[in-house]
């Protein structure tokens, strides 16, 4: 039981009051006029309805009204089953910043100006990504619409993730209100709700700015928050928001505004000049779900909720809206070709439908509800990106292992060949070095014969040189000994020299036939000297040539101090080993 099915007059009145929009100078001919009449009757009484049965219905009435009442009217065009020409109002047609309530000739037109709009937007706010498909632009327009009427509020009803909220936004924005909302928390109650409202209609009723008051179900952690709401929605006047001096506070910021309109400034005149302007510039966008029974019975608690708005159902999205949602967020993703992006941006949408039939049958069969939104529809694409990312990064890992794999094998490939060329050359050298061993194998077998031979000679030899050693060691030890017994009469020999003198020589000189002994050494003196002092004759082998040597020794020690140094040099040349033999 649809229970927002109530008409009344109050909807007539809201009909005319939308067409009252429009300016003479903007509804010139028949056609739109017919038109402008079609639309606000849809916007009041068909954006009600909850689903394309009702809807059908509808339809089929207002053309037989239209039809009646507008005969010669070319509005067939809007009626046609497939692909019906757009019907959409809207005050901002010519530009964003000029307001006249006129006709947008195409979808085109509509999304350039929609678009225009979000770009705007987030560039002041944060940034929205909507896909401005064109059921989502005709909701915008539905609420910018509502909104810009004066005392106007939207009740906007559907599934969470319909885009109720954002589109609010963007309506808001487009109608250059400023967009509040209440920040909800664990401790938020009915103090802060009237805080809130308080500021915003001091902003509302004292600056003169225009608000849109966003409110979502999901935002009534108590139900005495709708007795507020309620009061704002029927009247604009909620019962004690203000005590006595705030009223007083008001009266006096508007005492001049007030009296710049002409009015007495009293103080109930300039509190009804207030409330006038909150309910012209304060307007709110109500976002509830039909889910349950929640909102069936916060609307009979509760009636400004249904009576004191402007309702528009939003249903499930259509098929173009799907697919355009579809090309919007699957445009920067790669695809192997058109075809294949084709294929599936056109699966997607239809897998969707199919959800939304068994939802349906779900519903008729176990009663229970199966929601599809396009939010859901926004997640089933982020799945299918998400799950294509990582297949294809699976993929390109597998094709990078395989790749290198690949290139692995060929390195190894050219490698071997390398190596089996290496070899074979190698092959040819050691070859070659194999006969050149083999050949210096042979030379070193007949040079090993011959060393042996020599090293047999060799042994021989060294048994001989070692008894010539044990000889020559023996006779070393021996000299040894007559050298150690000999060194005591060098040294006495030594001194014996010393204590010569020239007068000794003197004194030998004047015996004509000395004594044996003395002869005898002097003449072993004139042997020693042979070859040393040249005035000694001696023969071939170097020996004293004089028989009679006594008479050559008295020349010699004629002069007794050459003599002496002479005697005094033989010891110099035996150490040296010079003495001739």
């Amino acid at each position: 039981m649809n229970f927002h099915y109530e008409f009344n007059v109050r909807h007539l009145t809201n009909v005319f009051q939308g067409m009252l929009q429009a300016k003479v100078e903007i509804i010139q001919d028949y056609d739109k006029m017919a038109k402008l009449w079609i639309h606000e009757m849809e916007r009041i009484y068909g954006d009600r309805l909850v689903n394309a049965k009702d809807l059908a219905t509808y339809r089929a009435i207002i053309f037989d009204q239209a039809k009646r009442n507008f005969p010669k009217a070319n509005i067939n065009k809007i009626f046609a089953k497939d692909d019906p020409e757009p019907l959409v109002f809207a005050s901002f047609v010519e530009s964003l910043d000029e307001r006249k309530y006129d006709l947008f000739p195409n979808v085109d037109a509509l999304s350039a100006r929609m678009k225009e709009a979000l770009n705007q937007y987030n560039e002041l706010n944060a940034a929205m990504n909507l896909v401005l498909f064109e059921d989502a632009m005709k909701h915008c327009c539905k609420i910018a619409r509502i909104i810009q009427a004066d005392a106007g509020h939207a009740l906007l009803v559907g599934v969470g993730g319909s885009g109720k909220q954002s589109l609010s936004k963007l309506a808001s924005f487009i109608c250059q209100y400023n967009t509040s909302s209440i920040m909800i928390s664990s401790t938020y109650g009915m103090l802060d709700l009237k805080t809130d409202l308080q500021n915003m209609y001091m902003r509302a009723g004292c600056k003169d700015e225009g608000i849109c008051f966003l409110f979502t179900e999901g935002q009534i952690t108590k139900e005495q928050f709708l007795v507020f709401i309620n009061d704002l929605l029927s009247s604009g006047e909620i019962a004690d928001l203000f005590d006595s001096d705030g009223v007083d506070t008001i009266v006096g910021n508007v005492f001049t505004a007030v009296k710049g309109e002409g009015i007495v400034p009293s103080k109930d005149n300039s509190w009804r000049y207030f409330i006038n302007r909150v309910r012209k510039n304060l307007h709110m966008s109500l976002c509830f779900s039909p889910v349950g029974d929640a909102f069936r019975n916060r609307a009979r608690k509760f009636p400004a909720l249904v009576n004191a708005t402007v309702i528009d159902w939003f249903h499930p999205l259509p098929q173009e809206a799907l697919l355009s949602v579809a090309n919007k967020f699957l445009e920067e993703t790669e695809m192997p070709s058109d075809e294949v992006r084709k294929a599936v941006v056109s699966f997607l949408p239809f897998s969707f439908t199919e959800v939304q039939k068994l939802s349906e049958e779900v519903l008729v069969k176990d009663r229970r509800y199966i929601y599809t939104t396009p939010k859901s529809f926004l997640e089933l694409i982020g799945l299918f990106k998400g799950m294509l990312d990582k297949k294809k990064g699976n993929l390109e890992s597998e094709l990078e292992k395989y790749q290198n794999g690949v290139n692995r094998l060929q390195y190894t490939t050219a490698k071997v060949g390398d190596l089996e060329a290496e070899i074979k050359e190698m092959a040819v050298v050691v070859q070659a070095a194999k006969s050149e061993a083999q050949e210096q194998a042979a030379i070193v077998s007949k040079e090993k014969a011959i060393v042996d031979a020599q090293n047999d000679i060799a042994t021989v030899e060294k048994a001989k040189a070692d008894k010539v050693a044990e000889v020559v060691s023996a006779k070393k030890a021996s000299v040894e000994a007559d050298l150690a017994a000999a060194e005591p009469l060098v040294l006495k020999a030594q001194a014996a020299l010393d204590s010569l003198k020239e007068d000794d020589f003197k004194m030998l000189k004047a015996f004509a036939n000395p004594p044996a002994a003395i002869k005898m050494c002097l003449e072993t003196v004139l042997h020693l000297f042979a070859t040393i002092e040249k005035s000694i004759a001696v023969d071939k082998k170097g020996k004293v040539k004089e028989e009679k040597p006594w008479p050559k020794l008295l020349q010699l020690m004629g002069k007794p101090k050459d003599f002496l140094a002479l005697l005094m040099t033989l010891k110099k040349y035996i150490d040296e080993g010079t003495m001739p033999a």
